[in-house]
């Protein structure tokens, strides 16, 4: 145990070891040790697994504080389709859904006064696409109307897509702009792009708006700018997935807002024991 504390410690997760080492200390009065909260060693068993990059962006804080807050989210997915993938699914690179995979009660995208559409083939699962009718109204409320260009896309759709930026840039720039089929969030229903699909996105008056309220109505970044090491795609300012309030939150708070480390840890933190 000293060796990994040593080791934690010069990470910014080290909070998480001191409150284990603090409550592991024997009482002054009754001389006997505090029992440690198992879902504290838990969350040590988990943040020693993430990588580097993702302990250096969780500031030093409350581990029950944090655990409070990771109940918060987790007990979100009520809210979503039992009969889908969790709204926190872990998929890219390198984790995958199948070819046969297609969302359920998928609605499809018709001209409307919340949002402009720019294609007919488009739809979202049921709670992303609600959350993007408030979206949308907020926007208009503001004198913005948001336009969405690509959302749900089937595996057969995203293997096309992918072979034919392979053929129009190469190999090596399609995969830092496009996914490979099973590893795209498109085929989950719950992101979409808007409009227009290039860099200059990030400085429309639609871009600015996004940016500055996006995450109110549970919608967070997927592939930020600087992180195409962790996320393994190049920065996409147009690309958003619904995740919902609380997710948001506490990819803000914890993970310094960087969706990608909050979806390991939630991935990471259901498979450990």
């Amino acid at each position: 145990m000293k060796v990994i504390l040593k080791k934690i410690v010069l990470t910014s997760a080290a909070f998480i070891f001191l409150s284990l080492t603090a409550c592991a200390k024997p009482s002054k009065k009754t001389s006997e040790s505090k029992p440690v909260n198992p879902e504290i060693l838990k969350l040590n068993k988990v943040l020693v697994q993430m990588s580097e990059r993702c302990k250096q962006a969780i500031p030093n804080g409350d581990p029950e504080e944090f655990l409070a807050d990771l109940h918060r989210v987790l007990d979100t997915e009520k809210d979503f389709s039992s009969e889908d993938l969790s709204p926190f699914f872990l998929i890219d690179k390198t984790h995958k859904v199948s070819s046969s995979y297609e969302p359920k009660n998928l609605i499809h995208l018709e001209k409307n006064d919340y949002f402009a559409i720019n294609k007919n083939n488009l739809s979202l699962r049921p709670e992303a696409f609600e959350a993007l009718k408030e979206l949308g109204a907020a926007a208009k409320a503001d004198g913005v109307t948001l336009t969405v260009s690509s959302t749900y896309r089937s595996y057969e759709y995203q293997d096309n897509l992918f072979n034919y930026w392979v053929k129009v840039d190469g190999l090596e720039e399609a995969e830092r702009e496009s996914a490979r089929p099973g590893t795209s969030q498109h085929q989950l229903g719950m992101a979409l792009d808007f409009a227009p699909v290039d860099d200059a996105f990030a400085d429309t008056k639609a871009g600015k708006w996004v940016y500055q309220n996006a995450a109110k109505y549970g919608w967070s970044l997927s592939f930020p700018h600087g992180y195409e090491d962790v996320t393994g795609y190049r920065w996409e300012s147009w690309h958003f997935r619904y995740i919902g309030l609380e997710a948001v939150r506490f990819q803000q708070k914890w993970f310094g807002d960087v969706q990608q480390f909050m979806i390991e840890f939630i991935d990471a933190w259901k498979k450990a024991e």
